[in-house]
C-alpha cells in the first residue's frame, strides 16, 4: 500500500480552490485560510499516525477544512442569474455581476438558517424565488452595468 502524506500547502491550495470558486468573497482572508489548512493538515497527520487508510484521513481532514463551506450564497446567485437571467447576461459577465449584487441580497439570505445543507431543503426553493424576484427589482431599480 502506497503512504501519501499531505501538507499544510496541499490543504491550502485546495481551500483556496473552493472559496475562489465558490466563497470569492471570502478569498482576501488569509487568517481563516490558513487557520483551517493548518487544522486540516494536522488531523490528516494525527488520523494518519493513528493507522487509518488514506481516504479515511482525506475524510477527517475534508470535514475539517469545508465545514461550513458547502452551501453558498455566490453559488445560489450565480445559479438563479445563470437559470432566470440568461437573456441579460453575456456568459462572462454572470460571476462579476454575482459579485457586484452579492452584498443587496444579504438581506434576502439573513431570512433563512442557511447552514452546509440548506440547498436540499424545502425552503432553498423559497429562498430561490425570493432571490429572482429581489433581482429582478433590483435591475429595474439599478439596471445592469
Amino acid at each position: 500500500m502506497k503512504t501519501e502524506k499531505k501538507d499544510f500547502s496541499y490543504f491550502q491550495t485546495k481551500l483556496v480552490e473552493h472559496i475562489d470558486s465558490s466563497f470569492p468573497e471570502r478569498s482576501n482572508d488569509v487568517k481563516f485560510i490558513q487557520q483551517r489548512s493548518r487544522w486540516a493538515a494536522h488531523a490528516y497527520e494525527g488520523a494518519f499516525r493513528s493507522g487509518n487508510h488514506v481516504n479515511k484521513c482525506d475524510e477527517i481532514a475534508n470535514y475539517i477544512l469545508f465545514e461550513g463551506l458547502h452551501f453558498s450564497r455566490f453559488d445560489t446567485l450565480f445559479e438563479v442569474l445563470t437559470y432566470e437571467f440568461s437573456e441579460l447576461f453575456f456568459e462572462f459577465e454572470y460571476r462579476d455581476f454575482a459579485l457586484k449584487i452579492l452584498p443587496q441580497c444579504e438581506e434576502v439570505f439573513v431570512q433563512y438558517d442557511l447552514c452546509d445543507d440548506f440547498a436540499y431543503t424545502t425552503e432553498y426553493d423559497y429562498l430561490y424565488t425570493e432571490l429572482t424576484g429581489f433581482i429582478a427589482i433590483w435591475i429595474e431599480n439599478n439596471g445592469i452595468q
